[in-house]
């Protein structure tokens, strides 16, 4: 699987254009496309992002499609033609919501973004929340977080090295079935995501990594501390790499209203707020970036990989 540098600091992004929610989306965004995912995917590829990632909705009901949209690109898709575009930069799925398809559905698509791009896969998983998503598709929506415990446990095998995988449990069996191409990794990451006593249970029994929705600062420390008791009284020895979505970000004086909760200012003062993270037993850091445009997005992403960077581990 994809090590991350042990005791360091690194960093990622959600990318933009490929969901746009209300929530975080910027302007310009709507105007946007294929031609700038790619700009921005090998952006991060030059300035040393560890991931970039992508969300996953199946369909938006009418109810939410003002706060959330309805731009949601399809992860898989989106992740392999990125993929062919950049060389070193790992691709995540944040979050895919894999109980909507059967196991072997993910584990197929899945197993061939991370042969085709030679093993840059991190699968981020999640319950999901979007009710009518799971009534459309015929999937449980009441019995969600059973439903994904048992998909991971499903996809630990579908995804490992056995041309034929064997697995038998409550709702998904299957033995005697053939899938390549395998993956490149010999055991893909798999990453939970989510903030809820459940979640974080999840992660720490069945996670590779941990992926926390919106946790502000001061309630990290605590679900940092539940997630390793949780692990260490169930006897899960293997590290985990802790996440934590960091405030909005713009380096440098950015001239025009970035919003109050907007961390900004030089590199250095960025850097030392960031280090924080570290301290608190953060592996990574998901960062976003202020912008009025495709350019000043990349702009951001160079200065903070310059400048930014350099100082989060010292």
């Amino acid at each position: 699987m994809p090590i991350l540098p042990n005791g360091r600091l690194v960093y990622g992004m959600q990318l933009p254009v490929q969901s746009q929610s209300t929530m975080y989306a910027e302007e310009w965004e709507a105007g946007a496309g294929p031609r700038d995912l790619v700009e921005i995917a090998r952006a991060a590829d030059r300035s040393g992002f560890a991931y970039v990632a992508s969300c996953d909705h199946v369909a938006i009901p009418r109810r939410l499609a003002r706060p959330m949209s309805t731009i949601w690109y399809d992860p898989v898709a989106t992740l392999s033609y990125l993929a062919a575009a950049t060389e070193r930069v790992l691709l995540m799925s944040h979050v895919a919501v894999v109980g909507l398809r059967h196991p072997l559905v993910t584990a197929k698509q899945y197993a061939t973004l991370d042969h085709l791009s030679g093993g840059r896969l991190i699968l981020g998983v999640g319950a999901g929340h979007v009710r009518e998503e799971f009534d459309a598709v015929g999937a449980d929506f009441e019995r969600r977080g059973p439903v994904l415990d048992e998909t991971i446990d499903a996809l630990r095998v579908a995804l490992g090295p056995e041309e034929y995988p064997e697995f038998h449990g409550e709702r998904f069996s299957f033995d005697g079935l053939g899938q390549r191409p395998r993956p490149a990794q010999r055991r893909v990451p798999i990453w939970v995501g989510g903030s809820s006593p459940a979640a974080v249970r999840r992660a720490a029994l069945r996670g590779d990594g941990w992926l926390p929705q919106g946790d502000p600062r001061d309630r990290l420390p605590s679900q940092i501390a539940r997630l390793r008791e949780l692990r260490e009284r169930a006897g899960v020895d293997d590290p985990i790499t802790v996440g934590a979505i960091t405030e909005a970000l713009y380096v440098g004086e950015p001239g025009w209203a970035t919003g109050r909760r907007t961390l900004t200012g030089k590199p250095e003062a960025l850097a030392e707020s960031l280090r924080a993270y570290r301290a608190m037993g953060v592996d990574q850091i998901q960062v976003r970036f202020r912008s009025r445009g495709c350019d000043e997005l990349r702009d951001q992403m160079a200065a903070f990989g310059a400048e930014v960077a350099p100082h989060l581990n010292d």
